[in-house]
């Protein structure tokens, strides 16, 4: 296999990430179950937020993820008319970031600091599918999916309650405080450095060539995943667990019961079976969860603690497995 890393990116494979599980879990659901409606990470500078998610989308797509910047207009995310060509009084559609992101992902870096009413535009289109542009009159509708992630430093501030709920997953993104797990990261990270150094020399790098195989064959199991998404069965006595365990944890509305549900099914797809578990459920519960109870709506921080954790095991009924 010919090597093909650009060498303009030198994006890390993805398969070569350690660590952060919950994290690159959050994107694989999200990519098999497009209605869970993105995955908001929060965490500080430095603990590889941005390096996940754009080795996810490298592997995904072949590109690098479509990013909106802080200052966006409204025009610049959904479509409008091109200015150069509205100054001469000449009428060109400009396409909108959101169907640029069109079959990739959307990436928003510190999303807690953008406009609430632009989060609040690419929140509905994520969850339905459809992008609706208005331009002097004329009104467009468009078929559009896309992958959503949110980063934030909550030491930056939070969202909103209603944004922070809008959020189908949320993971909370930690350093590595595991010795050997930390180096693990900086050898790979080293020796993704030397082989990067000897492509762009013109040498051909079997570790660079090895990485990018096993990144297309973790791409073919999500892609059947995705495609085997809704012929995974959701038991009643499962589809109730849901339920209690929104319940549970006090989560306002129904939102909490269908994305817990969501993502229970995408995780069984992900692992190739054919119905939900108890045990799928207590695997994405944290995710679909923790940024919907009263104490992380109140303070943006997600305390996701023993109590949360027992809840889960109690309404499972775990203990005895």
């Amino acid at each position: 296999m010919e090597s093909i890393l650009p060498k303009s990116a030198n994006i890390l494979p993805y398969t070569l990430i350690v660590g952060q599980k919950q994290l690159k879990l959050a994107l694989e659901l999200a990519y098999i179950a497009p209605r869970i409606g993105g995955v908001l990470l929060s965490g500080q500078r430095g603990t590889g937020k941005s390096t996940a998610v754009r080795a996810f989308t490298k592997m995904m797509s072949g590109k690098l993820p479509v990013t909106l910047p802080i200052n966006a207009t409204e025009d610049r995310v959904v479509g409008g008319w091109r200015i150069d060509k509205l100054m001469r009084s000449e009428l060109e559609p400009q396409p909108g970031l959101l169907k640029d992101a069109n079959s990739s992902l959307l990436y928003i870096d510190e999303v807690n600091l953008l406009d609430d009413h632009i989060v609040n535009i690419i929140l509905d289109v994520t969850s339905t599918g459809v992008l609706e542009v208005q331009r002097d009159g004329q009104n467009e509708q468009l078929l559009v999916s896309f992958t959503l992630v949110g980063t934030m430093n909550p030491e930056e501030g939070g969202l909103r309650p209603q944004l922070l709920d809008r959020f189908g997953l949320m993971v909370s993104v930690t350093a590595e405080t595991n010795e050997d797990e930390r180096v693990k990261i900086l050898e790979t990270v080293l020796e993704f450095d030397r082989a990067v150094t000897e492509f762009n020399s013109g040498k051909s790098s079997s570790y660079i060539n090895k990485a990018l195989e096993e990144d297309q064959k973790r791409k073919d199991v999500l892609e059947k995943a995705r495609e085997k998404f809704y012929s995974v069965k959701m038991p009643k006595n499962i589809a109730r667990n849901c339920v209690k365990l929104a319940a549970g944890v006090k989560a306002e509305g129904n939102r909490g019961d269908y994305i817990i549900a969501l993502a229970a099914r995408a995780y069984a797809a992900l692992q190739g079976v054919e119905q939900v578990t108890n045990e799928h459920v207590a695997t994405v519960a944290q995710l679909a969860l923790q940024h919907r109870h009263p104490e992380c709506l109140q303070n943006n921080q997600m305390l996701w603690n023993e109590k949360y954790q027992q809840l889960v095991t109690d309404i499972l009924n775990l203990e005895g497995d």
